[in-house]
């Protein structure tokens, strides 16, 4: 070990010494003593493995104590700071997983706010004082909405589709179309989800086209049910083709089995009217006669992440009474936006206007032409560092729903000139509020469609931060 190292060592602050630090003094009154000086001993610890290292350092008494000042006020931070917080999306993607998918409407923060900062009303009856269904107030809406017998919901649509099966089909064989045996983000795989449910997958057809025929060939005495689901999270093109849901009803309902039809990301209005191509809404599901229809809250509903059951009132009271009903049971947050959010598609006018995931995916492209003009504009006069332009490119829904059906806008595209366009998309995201981008061809890509009010604003400041630091 270098003799200044080993010196530097013997000459480490103690805890308690550092503890008196004004700068480390005012954590201790928001999160405690003990968290505080944790943070400080694993500092004391990194630097003490840097110097035993014998890395050769220039840092004398002064800078070390800094360097632990620092390293424990950027850990306390951490601690204190929440991850999940708002972040911007810039990438056009508008159900983007990985930040959280649909973004809430403002009516259902505010009643999250404004009914559930006490007590709330979840699981009681006001008339009788007894136990009631927490799902009751989601079954009736989605009642009206898709005029089903009846529903409830769970934690998502994996959860709906097993929790599904296991009930109406433990220990019997379920028939699906090899073209919908799909794999889905986070390896979730629609036949390891059915051999967990307990139901035997028994697949008919070919990859790209199946037959009514193959459906009845494949009916045994221990068939349970039919399975569809709906290609919400991937698209077959070309030669291909699938039985309409209406006559696996019929062929289902001939041999007294059950129809269950999973359509994914739960379109409760018809979007087929504005162009996109046709994607079944759950009331068409009812209407044509599937006993059970499962699907997403947090997709094309806009709602928090759900998975809705519809169905015949018989097999909807069989799953609420199943013994996995409590494991995948959602809470009052979750029920509270997602009841928030469905008294809007009550007027289908107000959905499209009020539902975020609604509002970003119907923008109009002229509207977006011009502010991505005006970004580029404002950007081009205040940072010398980079070249900006306005490029044509595409939006997407993300999260699996409507795949192959890319939506025309306008990206302004970000050249940096001294840092790369990798180095700006990670200072970007690094931001005091983190901002996400795409990248392509050495350009950050900014997409005004995801873009909520006010965000412009800060994608600018944070622009001018990050390139004025390279001048």
């Amino acid at each position: 070990m270098e003799k200044q190292n080993e010196q530097l060592l013997q000459k480490l602050p103690s805890v308690d010494t550092l503890l008196k630090d004004p700068g480390l003094e005012s954590y201790i009154t928001g999160i405690g003593r003990e968290v505080v000086a944790d943070s400080i001993r694993q500092a004391v610890d990194e630097l003490r493995k840097l110097l035993i290292a014998q890395t050769p350092t220039e840092m004398d008494e002064a800078t070390i104590r800094q360097k632990i000042i620092a390293d424990s006020k950027q850990r306390l931070k951490t601690i204190t700071s929440p991850h999940y917080r708002r972040v911007i999306n810039a990438t056009g993607i508008i159900l983007h997983t990985g930040l959280g998918r649909a973004v809430l409407p403002s009516q259902a923060l505010r009643q999250i706010q404004d009914e559930l900062s006490g007590y709330s009303l979840l699981q009681l009856g006001v008339e009788t004082g007894k136990r009631s269904k927490r799902d009751e107030r989601i079954e009736r809406l989605l009642q009206q909405l898709t005029g089903a017998e009846a529903a409830t919901v769970v934690n998502n649509n994996a959860a709906a589709t097993s929790i599904v099966l296991n009930t109406v089909a433990k220990g019997k064989e379920v028939i699906v179309s090899r073209g919908q045996l799909v794999e889905i983000g986070g390896s979730f795989r629609l036949p390891d989800v059915m051999a967990f449910s307990g139901a035997k997958l028994v697949e008919v057809g070919t990859t790209n086209k199946t037959h009514a025929y193959d459906y009845a060939d494949a009916i045994t005495e221990n068939t349970a049910a039919i399975l569809r689901v709906h290609p919400s999270n991937y698209k077959i093109q070309g030669f291909s083709s699938e039985v309409p849901l209406d006559q696996l009803v019929e062929i289902a309902h001939a041999h007294e089995l059950i129809v269950i039809d999973d359509v994914g990301s739960g379109a409760l209005i018809d979007f087929s009217r504005f162009g996109f191509e046709p994607e079944p809404t759950l009331a068409e599901s009812i209407s044509k006669g599937a006993d059970i229809v499962t699907s997403s809250a947090d997709k094309l509903m806009g709602a928090s992440q759900g998975g809705i059951i519809l169905g015949r009132a018989k097999l909807i009271n069989a799953i609420r009474k199943n013994q996995f009903a409590r494991i995948v049971r959602v809470g009052k947050l979750t029920l509270a936006a997602l009841e928030a959010t469905l008294k809007l598609f009550l007027d289908e006018s107000i959905a499209l206007s009020q539902v975020p995931t609604l509002q970003m995916l119907m923008r109009d492209t002229s509207e977006i032409t011009r502010e991505a003009k005006r970004l580029a504009s404002q950007l081009g006069k205040s940072i010398s560092g980079a070249v900006v332009t306005t490029i044509p490119g595409f939006s997407q829904m993300g999260s699996g729903s409507l795949p192959a059906q890319n939506m025309a806008t306008t990206l302004v595209a970000v050249s940096p000139q001294k840092i790369s366009a990798d180095s700006l998309a990670k200072q970007l995201r690094c931001y005091s509020t983190p901002i996400f981008t795409r990248i392509q061809n050495d350009q950050v890509l900014i997409d005004p469609r995801t873009l909520r009010d006010g965000e412009d604003e800060v994608l600018i400041k944070a622009l001018l931060d990050i390139l004025a630091q390279k001048h």
